[in-house]
C-alpha cells in the first residue's frame, strides 16, 4: 500500500515538544503531518518528574530568564489543563551543611516574585516538628521550607495536545518513522514507514525536526546536514515504592553533590523517587535504570526518611534521556545538573525551510511551540498569530471554554458533580477518569448507564470501555501505550493481565 500526503508542515517527533508545534500550527490553519516512530511520549516526554515548575535550583546558576519564563508557563498549563496539571506543595528539610536559611528564604522570596502568581501559595519557613511533613523524617530534621509547584501527567500532556492538533486537522501519524527525506526545490520530500512496513510519501512546505535525542542524528543521518547545536545527553532515572507519608506534600532533597531529588506522591499508593543526572552515551532506544542509580536513590531517601528502603522495595522504574543544549561555556567535566534546560531553535531557511528544535523543558513545551510558530507561520504566509495561550486543552473545559482560575481551583467540585451524575461507578474510578480525561471523560461514558455496559474488567481499574476508548481516540496500539502511558494502570496489573490486554487489543484490531 503506497500513500501520498501534502502539507505544509511536516513534524518528525511526537513528544511534548512535536505535539506542542503541531497543536499549535493546526489551530494557525496550517495543514500539518507529524509521524512518531514509537508511541506517542514513548521516550523522553513520559520519563519527567512530572512536574510543572520553574526549577527552583536554576536560581543558583542565575538563570533568571528560564526560571521566569518557566513560572508564567506554570500559571498558563495550570489554567489550560486542571485534570492532568494540578498544585503541589513542596517541603524542603533544612540539613546540617547546606546553605543557610536566610539564604534559602532569599531564593524562594525571588522564585514567589519572579512572575505574576495568582493560583499558587507563597513559600514559608516550617517547624518540621510540629508540620505533617515531619513526621516519616528523621528526628535530626526540624527545620524546613515550604512551597509551591505543579504537577503533570506528562504522558497525557503530549497526548492532549495531539489530540488538539487532530481537532485542528492535523493528521497524527504513530509507529510511522521518517526513513529519508529530500530537498527538492522550495519543498521537502519525505518517506515514511509504518508499523505494516507500508510507505507514505509526504510533500511539506516545511520540515520540523523535533526528535529530541536523536535532533542532532537525525539532522546528520537523514537529512544530511550539519547538526548546528551540541546535544548533550543525561540520563535521568526515577523509581517508584510503595508509599512512604500520607500526606499531600512532596519532598525536595538536595545532596551534598549538589544534584536535587524529588521524593512525590504518586498514584494514591505509591511514592516517586527522582531523579539521577548522568551522562549518556548509549543506544538512546534502549535507556533503563542501573543498579548504582536505584542504591543511589535509595541512599540519598535513606538519608532523609525514618523508614530506609532497599532495592528490593522498589515495584517500578523509568528512565529517559534529556537532550540538554551544549553551552560554549560549559565543558565536558561540569555536572549534568548545571547544564541549562533552555531550549534553541535553528532556523534554516536555504529553499526549503527546516526548524530544529534543541533541548527544553516539558514546563515550557507550549511557549517553545508559540515562538516557533512565530518563526515558521510567516515563512509560509500565515499571519494568524499566537493563541494557545488562551485555550484550554482536551478536557480542560470544566467551567468554559477559556482558561480560568476557577477551573483549578474548584477542581475537586467538578469530580464531586461526576461521581454524583454517574453515581453507577466506583468513586475512585471516576476520580481517575475526571483527573485523566477532565470533560471527555463524558465522551468515554457515553451510552453506558450501568457497571455491567463498562465490559470486563481486564485489570484493576481497567474495563474494555476504556481500552476501546483509547484505541479510537488516542492512538493506544498496545498494552504498553495504556498500561504505562494512557493510565498508569500497569501499577496494579500482572504480567498475566498483561498479556490478556495485549491479545484483546489484537483480536480487536484483526491482528
Amino acid at each position: 500500500m503506497h500513500q501520498q500526503l501534502h502539507c505544509d508542515i511536516l513534524i518528525v517527533g511526537g513528544g511534548i515538544n512535536g505535539a506542542g508545534i503541531a497543536r499549535d500550527a493546526a489551530g494557525r490553519g496550517l495543514s500539518v503531518v507529524l509521524c512518531e516512530k514509537d508511541d506517542l511520549a514513548s521516550h523522553t516526554s513520559s520519563a519527567s518528574t512530572k512536574l510543572i515548575h520553574g526549577g527552583l535550583r536554576y536560581l543558583e546558576q542565575y538563570d533568571f530568564g528560564l526560571v521566569r519564563k518557566a513560572l508564567i508557563e506554570r500559571e498558563i498549563l495550570l489554567r489550560s489543563a486542571p485534570h492532568i496539571i494540578r498544585p503541589l506543595r513542596f517541603v524542603m528539610p533544612q540539613d546540617k551543611g547546606q546553605r543557610p536559611a536566610w539564604m534559602i528564604r532569599a531564593g524562594m522570596f525571588i522564585y514567589d516574585h519572579l512572575a505574576r502568581r495568582e493560583l499558587l501559595p507563597g513559600s514559608q519557613g516550617i517547624d518540621l516538628r510540629k508540620h505533617a511533613a515531619g513526621t516519616p523524617l528523621k528526628d535530626c530534621f526540624t527545620k524546613g521550607f515550604a512551597y509551591s509547584d505543579g504537577w503533570v501527567d506528562d504522558a497525557r500532556l503530549v497526548v492532549l495536545n495531539a489530540i488538539a492538533a487532530r481537532e485542528n486537522g492535523a493528521t497524527i501519524l504513530t509507529r510511522t518513522a521518517c526513513i529519508a527525506v529530500q530537498r527538492t526545490g522550495d519543498q521537502w520530500n519525505a518517506t515514511l514507514r509504518n508499523a505494516d512496513n507500508a510507505t507514505i510519501e509526504v510533500n511539506a512546505r516545511l520540515l520540523v525536526n523535533a526528535t529530541g535525542p536523536w535532533a542532532a542524528e537525525f539532522l546528520h543521518d537523514t537529512v544530511h546536514g550539519r547538526a548546528g547545536k551540541k546535544l548533550r545527553l543525561i540520563k535521568g532515572s526515577h523509581i517508584v515504592v510503595k508509599k512512604l507519608f500520607d500526606h499531600p506534600c512532596a519532598y525536595i532533597f538536595q545532596h551534598p553533590d549538589g544534584r536535587i531529588v524529588f521524593a512525590i506522591p504518586y498514584e494514591h499508593d505509591y511514592t516517586l523517587i527522582g531523579t539521577t543526572d548522568i551522562d549518556y552515551h548509549g543506544d538512546t532506544d534502549t535507556v533503563a535504570i542501573d543498579a548504582t542509580e536505584i542504591n543511589y536513590l535509595c541512599e540519598l531517601v535513606n538519608h532523609y526518611f525514618a523508614r530506609p528502603i532497599t532495592p528490593a522495595d522498589v515495584v517500578w522504574s523509568y528512565s529517559g534521556v534529556r537532550p540538554l543544549v551544549e553551552d560554549d561555556k560549559v565543558n565536558e567535566s561540569e555536572s549534568a545538573s548545571e547544564v541549562t534546560r533552555d531550549y534553541k531553535l535553528a532556523f534554516d531557511t536555504d529553499a526549503a525551510p527546516l526548524l530544529s528544535v534543541f533541548g527544553g523543558k516539558i514546563t515550557t513545551f507550549r511557549k517553545l511551540a508559540e515562538e516557533a510558530l512565530d518563526l515558521i507561520a510567516p515563512v509560509l504566509g500565515n499571519h494568524h498569530g499566537a493563541w494557545t495561550a488562551e485555550s484550554c486543552l482536551p478536557g480542560g473545559d470544566i467551567f468554559g471554554a477559556k482558561p480560568n482560575n476557577r477551573a483549578v481551583l474548584e477542581f475537586d467540585r467538578f469530580v464531586r458533580e461526576m461521581q454524583q451524575q454517574y453515581a453507577w461507578l466506583p468513586a475512585a474510578l471516576l476520580e481517575r477518569y475526571a483527573r485523566a480525561y477532565g470533560t471527555r471523560l463524558m465522551l468515554l461514558l457515553a451510552d453506558r448507564s450501568g457497571l455491567a455496559a463498562m465490559g470486563k474488567e481486564i485489570t484493576p481499574g481497567l474495563f474494555v470501555a476504556e481500552v476501546e476508548y483509547l484505541q479510537r481516540y488516542e492512538w493506544a496500539t498496545c498494552a504498553g501505550d495504556i498500561l504505562w502511558r494512557r493510565t498508569k494502570c500497569g501499577l496494579h496489573s500482572t504480567g498475566a493481565a498483561e498479556h490478556e490486554l495485549e491479545a484483546w487489543m489484537n483480536r480487536s484490531t484483526g491482528r
